[in-house]
């Protein structure tokens, strides 16, 4: 047919705008530019099928229908956005300094699901309730709802592009400010970028989108907060600046992160140009009376608007909230109940109720937030498997100091070393690694260290005590290798040496900002690879993608090819699939809609295929699937175990997947020389050899799954 012909020349923009005359087909030779269409059916059934056979074990239930309130037109209200839009940062700071209200940023869309459900939630349950949002709550300071780690997550596990969920929603939210949380000089990452890319990332998001940067160092080390700091301030953003908290001011024998440190540290950020400064209790350890004092105090010594960020793991967060707001704090974060607690932010309804009819009353409607705390009672069922398995607020968290947006995640990640069972044990040894690393700021990148460190030691049977003397054989986690490198930045009161050699076997340390050495991003070099690998001309943002987190990037253009986009499918359709015998509608683009049914399932035959019948829109199809559990004899007879006690043979030291394999057959490599990385729930470990000389044989393949001390490769060791 001539469809897709017609359609080139329906979105042709000379069309659109009725400028087209007789030889309009003539002279466009880019309306025969036709693509083969993609098999959306197909790719859907793949996607149902691989959901059958190896995710077997996914409860298949049923979910209520989300309730979506009623509401006004948002497009006709005013908000802080359009304050922002009209007069510019500065007016916002001046009219926070004049409110006697307490002003509120509403997490649910970012930190409340990352810390509760491991980022999982979907820019499809954002949409529904997004034009909600902005006229029932149109009275919020701001949405937090990009940046941390949604940012690969999307990507990685959501498969969706985190720049379209940005772009949407701005689209149905235009009067309430979005916010962000950037990572100072590792963006959305884990590791230091190049100053080009910190800068043009932070212009497309202002772009795209965002109007309130909260920028933070995961060490409270200023200088890495300096080249995202002044490239918001020529976006004429709103720069937030974040002092991280950590420690317990109350606690007069804790002397390194007492009172005068948070007050001193609050006041550079004020001269490095900040309109507002953000305390980031990351890990909920921000005591209710801390709060107060902490607070009291800032509001002595600096003049711009105080954002205060916590955590209610402990279950003090509302107290700690009620405390600062008594003691002036300006802006405080929270979420609507549902989704509110545990490691999760405070609770917003109870904030908001709790100050009703005093001077901090905050001007929201509380029937209005109840009820979109109503739609997300719906939703927070089809996250349930992402969930902690916390079931109560824990005093535990003073002892451990792990971050809330990490405990969700730490726990599946423990599992997936095969170290469920020691969970306990995993907490105590990241207190142990804080202790023995020098107590320091734990928040993006530098916690996640902490955390694969502790799963490092707990697989290896090391303690603080035999570290020093048994690493000195041991390839630590990437992440390990990166900070006392330096590469995070300088934490308060340096590194231990003693382990900083151990770590680095030799490497010199780095003491200057890490984007002082590092060479700037070709974008147009970046560009082209991507479009020779995929086929697909890449844009700005794809290219920023690309640059932060090639791999992933890789996988993500992969699997949208082999199974479409899923963006339009429902949650419970997503996670877990077909039920067996029930139709359900899928919505593949806007008015196509299939409606698919599992009938059955075969056998696995000798190849290790299974035969999945379906029936689409009333017609039967079938696919072959591979069940991934299926190896065959002679496979399960071939996997070789590495022998440790021989150096010519490179096991992997954790389990996971073949991330990248960095050398040949034949090639010639030095001691200092990565071969191969392994990589589980986002912990890489690069390994090494013992000494110089030549790949012999590569047993396996990029993206195959190991088992801890399973054979990789066999060297020649001179």
């Amino acid at each position: 047919t001539n469809d897709a012909f017609l359609l080139n020349v329906l979105s042709h923009p000379s069309f659109i705008k009725g400028q087209c005359s007789t030889d309009f087909i003539e002279k466009t030779p880019e309306l025969f530019d036709i693509t083969p269409k993609e098999d959306k059916e197909a790719k859907l059934l793949r996607f149902f099928g691989e959901k059958a056979v190896n995710e077997s074990s996914a409860v298949r239930r049923e979910f209520d229908i989300p309730r979506v309130p009623g509401h006004g037109d948002p497009f006709t209200m005013s908000g802080t956005r359009q304050l922002l839009e009209s007069k510019g940062p500065k007016a916002v700071a001046d009219w926070v300094k004049s409110q006697q209200k307490l002003l509120i940023t509403d997490t649910t869309f970012r930190d409340a699901h990352q810390s509760l459900m491991a980022t999982r939630l979907r820019t499809y349950d954002m949409l529904k309730i997004s034009e909600a949002t902005a006229a029932l709550a149109g009275d919020l300071f701001s949405l937090e709802m990009w940046g941390g780690a949604t940012f690969d997550v999307a990507y990685r596990f959501l498969k969706e592009d985190p720049w379209k969920r940005l772009e949407e929603l701005r689209r149905h939210v235009p009067n309430i400010m979005f916010q962000m949380l950037l990572r100072g000089a590792n963006a959305v990452g884990y590791t230091n970028y190049p100053d080009n890319l910190i800068r043009e990332f932070i212009q497309q998001s202002a772009q795209s989108g965002i109007d309130v940067f909260r920028i933070f160092d995961s060490l409270n080390w200023l200088r890495g907060m300096e080249i995202a700091i002044d490239e918001v301030l020529q976006t004429g953003k709103i720069v937030e600046g974040c002092v991280c908290y950590t420690g317990d001011i109350l606690d007069e024998s804790k002397t390194k992160y007492d009172l005068n440190y948070y007050v001193q540290t609050a006041k550079e950020i004020e001269k490095m140009g900040a309109h507002i400064l953000g305390i980031k209790d990351m890990s909920g350890l921000l005591k209710p009376y801390a709060a107060q004092m902490l607070i009291k105090a800032l509001k002595e010594s600096i003049s711009i608007p105080i954002h205060l960020h916590t955590h209610d793991t402990s279950g003090n967060g509302v107290a700690t909230l009620l405390l600062a707001a008594e003691a002036g704090v300006d802006i405080v974060d929270s979420c609507f109940n549902n989704m509110s607690g545990l490691t999760s932010q405070p609770a917003l309804n109870s904030v908001v109720a709790a100050l009703q009819h005093t001077k901090r009353d905050t001007g929201l409607n509380i029937d209005g937030i109840q009820e979109l705390s109503d739609y997300w009672d719906d939703i927070r069922p089809i996250y349930e498997p992402f969930e902690s398995g916390l079931k109560s607020g824990t005093a535990d968290v003073y002892k451990y100091e792990i971050p809330g947006g990490q405990y969700s995640n730490l726990k599946p990640q423990v599992e997936s070393f095969g170290l469920g069972h020691k969970f306990k044990e995993v907490k105590e040894m990241y207190m142990k690694v804080n202790a023995m690393v020098g107590d320091i700021v734990k928040v993006t990148p530098s916690s996640k260290m902490v955390g694969d460190l502790a799963i490092f030691m707990v697989k290896n049977d090391l303690t603080p005590e035999n570290i020093v003397e048994k690493g000195k054989d041991l390839a630590f986690p990437d992440s390990v290798v990166s900070y006392f490198e330096g590469m995070m930045g300088q934490p308060v009161g340096g590194f231990p040496d003693g382990l900083q050699k151990i770590v680095l076997k030799g490497k010199e340390p780095i003491t200057c900002r890490p984007g002082e050495l590092l060479p700037p991003v070709d974008f147009e070099a970046i560009g082209k690879q991507i479009a020779q690998k995929h086929g697909i001309t890449p844009d700005m943002r794809d290219i920023l993608s690309y640059s932060l987190y090639p791999k992933v990037i890789d996988d993500y253009i992969v699997f949208k090819k082999h199974y479409g986009d899923l963006s339009r499918m429902e949650s419970p359709l997503f996670f877990y699939g077909l039920k067996r015998g029930v139709p359900a509608e899928v919505e593949v683009e806007e008015g196509k809609i299939f409606i698919i049914q599992l009938v059955s399932m075969g056998k696995v035959d000798s190849e290790g295929y299974r035969q999945v019948v379906f029936e689409v829109d009333g017609n039967r199809r079938a696919m072959n699937i591979l069940d991934k559990t299926y190896r065959s004899e002679k496979a399960v007879s071939a996997t070789a175990m590495a022998d440790p006690a021989n150096p010519d043979e490179i096991g992997a030291s954790i389990p996971g997947t073949v991330s990248k394999i960095l050398v040949k057959e034949g090639d010639i490599f030095t001691a200092d020389k990565s071969l191969i990385v392994i990589e589980a729930m986002k912990m890489e470990t690069s390994i090494k050899p013992q000494g110089n000389g030549k790949v012999k044989e590569i047993l396996v393949k990029e993206g195959q799954a190991v088992k801890a001390g399973e054979l990789l490769m066999r060297l020649d060791l001179e």
